[in-house]
């Protein structure tokens, strides 16, 4: 019984889709002659020319066209007995728990990114307070925490960046020195209750005048000029400015950390976290 080649099927399907012998020879790291002898075998199986010359040009012809549906069909067979065998594919559904400010700026390349590597994998985000994510009740409910914790604290999560904390603005806003107007998240907020100790360190007057959880909501409240917050340093999105004058006290670091949770998918779940750690390496 005669049977075709998966190997020269492969090489005329990549002929058809870049419109060449030597296009597709470029791709499959072959030589010119190596392709054509491909499809002359493949030709010579079949008893039909699937190329006409126009030119200096191979040009697929009806045969060929009739022969590439099937093709890409018999090809598309193989490839996805593959994909259901492969042993080391990532399935599943991940539970990631990521503080908001974290959540506008680095998720959105995370979601894109381990999406494309990872297709089988879902990702369920819940964004909040770092100190809610790490609450015994909620931490549970997570494959993956990523959460922000003081310098000082030991953690039995891994520490990913030790960042800084950075003062952050509108430079087209005028503030007052002498008398500060803040834009901080609710009670709770790491960022805040440093913003606050540091503050209570000097004379200078200050008051809180915006307070939201959403890093959205605090940008557009210092975008209309209604003070300034504190954020870390790989969580600053473009449309703030950090800001250092002699009159703001130093903010100091931060831990940027990652804890397990409860997994039913800790291959899928390792792998988020790997890839999480890359972004945040690369971002700062």
């Amino acid at each position: 019984m005669k049977q075709l080649s998966l190997d020269n099927l492969r090489t005329f399907v990549t002929v058809v889709d870049l419109g060449g012998f030597a296009k597709a020879g470029e791709k499959l790291g072959r030589s010119q002659p190596a392709v054509s002898l491909q499809i002359k075998r493949l030709e010579q199986q079949l008893s039909k020319r699937l190329f006409a010359k126009q030119g200096q040009r191979q040009v697929v012809n009806q045969d060929g066209l009739n022969l590439y549906k099937t093709a890409l069909t018999m090809l598309e067979l193989n490839d996805g007995i593959f994909r259901q065998f492969q042993p080391t594919s990532l399935k599943g559904r991940l539970r990631l728990g990521i503080p908001s400010e974290f959540a506008t700026t680095l998720l959105p390349s995370i979601i894109g990114e381990f999406g494309k590597l990872y297709p089988d994998v879902s990702l369920e985000v819940t964004s909040a307070l770092s100190k809610s994510l790490l609450g015994d009740e909620q931490r549970s409910n997570f494959d993956l925490v990523m959460a922000l914790v003081d310098p000082d604290i030991e953690v039995d999560g891994q520490v990913v960046l030790i960042d800084n904390l950075v003062w952050v603005g509108d430079r087209s806003s005028a503030y007052s020195h002498t008398h500060l107007s803040l834009v901080l998240a609710p009670d709770g907020c790491v960022y805040r209750s440093r913003v606050i100790s540091k503050l209570k360190q000097q004379t200078q007057q200050w008051r809180i005048s915006y307070t939201n959880a959403d890093l959205s909501g605090i940008t557009a409240a210092i975008k209309q000029g209604l003070g300034i917050s504190a954020l870390a340093k790989s969580s600053v999105p473009k449309q703030l400015d950090i800001i250092q004058h002699d009159h703001l006290p130093e903010l100091g670091t931060i831990k940027i950390c990652l804890f397990a949770g409860n997994s039913q998918h800790p291959q899928a779940s390792a792998k988020l976290a790997e890839f999480i750690q890359s972004k945040l390496t690369q971002h700062n």
